[in-house]
């Protein structure tokens, strides 16, 4: 059921003051969808299962209970990766791609290394010299 104009005129109002009172709250609630506290949380997992990977190589030869430390973190990492991309969902993970996609996102961190590898193996053969 669509709202009303006296409605629509109280929401515009309310959103006007909003915007008036505290911009930056308003820029925050703009920029913030359902998605974006567990794609936070996803890139946090994704960190620490790669310090836990660290952590169990590196202690792994000084103590075994210390490496075994970085596995039990590893471990919870990849747990706390699945419960978030569960909550994230299929639509919440197309959302978040395709605003990377808009931006540039991934491209522009990675900085073109797929572009600069496929040039790099597919250099055309030069005659050889006499």
């Amino acid at each position: 059921m669509p709202l009303s104009k006296d409605e629509q005129r109280i929401l515009t109002e309310i959103e006007d003051h909003l915007y008036e009172s505290d911009p930056a709250l308003a820029r925050e609630v703009a920029e913030t969808t359902v998605y974006t506290h567990a794609f936070r949380n996803l890139k946090w997992a994704t960190f620490g299962f790669t310090v836990g990977v660290g952590l169990m190589v590196i202690m792994l030869s000084v103590h075994f209970a210390i490496a075994f430390i970085g596995f039990l973190l590893m471990l919870g990492s990849l747990l706390w990766f699945e419960r978030n991309l569960r909550r994230l969902g299929r639509v919440g993970f197309e959302q978040m791609t395709s605003t990377m996609r808009g931006g540039g996102g991934l491209r522009d961190v990675m900085g073109g290394a797929g572009v600069k590898m496929r040039d790099r193996f597919n250099r055309p053969e030069e005659p050889p010299s006499q």
